[in-house]
């Protein structure tokens, strides 16, 4: 092989490295796209629909607690929230802790 063909060589294999690092490139793109797709808009939508339903607490709805308490609300302050888990049996939680309604569920 002479110096004129290591060149030519040398040369072409330039120029599917620079094609390499525009495909790599792509698919670092595509992972970003496909991540945020399956995973950071769907946590976004569950925490959204967390927010409003904290917000919308009102007395009489029955929910459940992150420690599995459940009870029915009596009050509802700024950030707290007084809970009947059974007859004169009252508690005051964070609102924060509060994770599910289950009024529509025991009706149906």
């Amino acid at each position: 092989m002479n110096l004129s063909m290591i060149t030519i060589l040398q040369a072409q294999g330039a120029g599917q490295a620079g094609g390499s690092g525009l495909t790599m490139l792509l698919m670092l793109a595509l992972i970003f796209v496909v991540m945020w797709l399956f995973m950071i808009r769907p946590q976004q939508k569950r925490q959204k629909e967390l927010n409003n339903f904290r917000d919308n607490l009102k007395k009489g709805d029955k929910v459940v607690t992150v420690g599995g308490i459940y009870g029915t609300i009596l009050e509802v302050n700024d950030n707290k929230v007084m809970l009947e888990i059974d007859k004169d049996v009252k508690i005051k939680v964070d609102k924060a802790s509060l994770v599910k309604d289950f009024s529509e569920a025991q009706q149906a």
